[in-house]
């Protein structure tokens, strides 16, 4: 083969979230997923991240496919960003299908999206390339792996995984169908590494049922269960709680009742005991057979239980003898704002659980004795650990070495850099653009890093907004220079650094900047004046606003 293979991360390695792939061979390209990003509070005003696709956008002729391994937002959540841009076609499970067809109506996209179920062990050619899904394990129903035949040889990338003998659901990882597809041989192994560090076995979903029905059963009073809206197999084991200790259920936020609404129309969720009721009509039942479902496990500000812990949702309230469960676990970076969910809740009188101290909540990623026994399943020629910050996929490498990979058979990148294969070998060969645009809102245009920057300074150092009039023939400062700070200072700065900067710019203006200097060069100056001096003073480097008037 004259063109090596070409594996490009554009996003999810070296971070978690914004996942995205592309597989290249020749003149053809496929892409497996197109998540977004969602941002920690060192990103003020941005709502999300989806990765920078210019070098699909310069090649969208040679895209022939989008797969996508399952239906979570970091996986689907740019997928309309996307398809905006380039006119492939998407493949993916039922689930999966039925959660993009909603958020691209909500786009605004989705008579022009080309977009195909696919059900495992379906070959599906796309250009150069044939794939196949296959079943996997995790948190969300009808998460695939997907089988890429190249003219290289077959690459496996996992998706997210874990190996549960006991799912939620009944539909186990199948491993029948990764044995046929590995069988020849697999040429390189992409596989998830977001618990790579963690020792052991991942729990099963079974726990999670079990833990969740005690608290169903015991509870005196209401029972408040908080959880990702795509978890809708821990909804399921809720559903089945409920019918057996004789309560109803209501589902609190717009998501939650989005997905699980779909999820019954689909049969993936299953009432046949009529346990879900409106909100309505559960303020008419005991405290005691009242089961809420309610979305906002990361402490997201506008989510259903971050509402009701502030005591500002429109239809619950926290009341003594309340139990509220978190059915999850902080993502990395949403440790502080889920803690303060948990004291607003204790501080309204409820009993909180969560999975520090019970088992409500399991991962739905493999550990590492899993991800061994994946690599000793496909026993690939190469290895490149994808979906975890840097330390993760490093966990990984190291996991595949100590079962034997060779120091040049395991590849750790970031996004952007390409890893090419030929039939003499592998090689990390240069990068394409890549990174994180960052969103203000799912319409908005794009927030660029000098922005967040600025509001980053903004948010530690505050700003100083210098008010000047000047004379209508512009010789003369009318006054002397008003600063006012925002955010910045203390009185006694206030009553020092402000004044002499206030000073040293009337001078400035009126023995040099007014006779020379043009309007935009005097902001200028006044700016980098202000900033300067208020530096020597204060060590802080707040944002400066000059305000220039006439006096006519």
């Amino acid at each position: 083969m004259s063109s090596p293979l070409k594996v490009i991360p554009l996003g999810g390695l070296g971070e978690i979230g914004q996942n995205m792939m592309v597989i290249e061979c020749h003149q053809d390209i496929v892409v497996i997923d197109a998540g977004l990003l969602f941002p920690g509070n060192d990103m003020p005003g941005v709502e999300l991240g989806i990765p920078d696709t210019t070098y699909l956008e310069k090649n969208r002729d040679r895209v022939k496919a989008i797969l996508i391994t399952h239906g979570h937002e970091d996986h689907i959540g740019a997928l309309s960003f996307l398809l905006s841009k380039i006119d492939a076609p998407v493949y993916s499970s039922r689930l999966t299908h039925s959660l993009i067809s909603n958020k691209l109506k909500q786009a605004s996209i989705i008579k022009s999206a080309n977009l195909h179920v696919v059900e495992p062990q379906k070959i599906i050619s796309a250009g150069i390339f044939e794939f196949e899904f296959f079943r996997v394990c995790h948190s969300i129903p009808d998460s695939m792996g997907i089988a890429i035949r190249t003219p290289f040889g077959t690459i496996i990338h996992t998706g997210d995984f874990k190996i549960d003998h006991t799912p939620a659901d009944g539909i186990p990882f199948d491993f029948d169908h990764l044995s046929r597809l590995t069988k020849d041989g697999v040429l390189l192994l992409c596989s998830d590494s977001t618990y790579a560090e963690i020792e052991g076995y991942t729990g099963s979903e079974k726990l999670v049922g079990d833990a969740l029905d005690n608290v169903i059963k015991e509870a005196s009073g209401r029972v408040i269960i908080v959880t990702f809206a795509s978890l809708i197999a821990r909804v399921q084991q809720i559903i089945n709680s409920a019918e057996r200790h004789q309560k109803k259920i209501s589902l609190v936020g717009r998501s939650m009742n989005v997905n699980i609404k779909m999820a019954l129309r689909m049969g993936y969720v299953k009432d046949s005991g009529n346990v879900i009721v409106s909100i309505k009509e559960s303020r008419n039942l005991p405290l005691n057979k009242v089961i809420y479902i309610a979305t906002g496990s990361q402490g997201e500000p506008n989510a259903a239980i971050t509402r009701i812990a502030n005591g500002n949702h429109p239809d619950i309230n926290i009341v003594t003898g309340d139990t509220v469960v978190l059915s999850s676990s902080p993502i990395p970076g949403n440790e502080t704002s889920v803690a303060k969910t948990i004291d607003s809740l204790f501080r309204r009188g409820a009993r909180v659980i969560y999975s520090r101290i019970a088992p409500v909540h399991v991962r739905g990623h493999a550990s590492r004795e899993e991800l061994k026994l994946m690599i000793n399943l496909t026993k690939p020629k190469y290895f490149l650990p994808i979906h975890g910050e840097y330390r993760h996929l490093k966990a990984h490498a190291d996991i595949a070495k100590g079962m034997g990979m060779s120091e040049k058979s395991v590849f750790v990148i970031e996004d952007g850099e390409v890893l090419e294969i030929a039939n003499d070998g592998a090689q990390v060969a240069g990068r394409v653009p890549s990174g994180t645009i960052y969103m203000d809102s799912k319409k908005a245009d794009e927030t660029h890093d000098n922005i967040i920057n600025e509001r980053i300074a903004l948010s530690r150092q505050g700003i100083i907004i210098a008010s000047v009039v000047i004379s209508g023939d512009k010789s003369s400062v009318i006054g002397s220079p008003k600063l006012r700070s925002v955010g910045f200072s203390e009185e006694h700065y206030e009553n020092t650094a402000l004044k002499s900067a206030s000073k040293m710019v009337q001078v400035l203006l009126e023995e040099k900047w007014l006779k020379v200097l043009d309007w935009d060069d005097i902001e200028s100056k006044i700016a980098e004046t202000i900033a300067t001096h208020i530096y020597k003073e204060t060590r802080k480097r707040p944002i400066v606003l000059p305000i220039l008037e006439t006096n006519k």
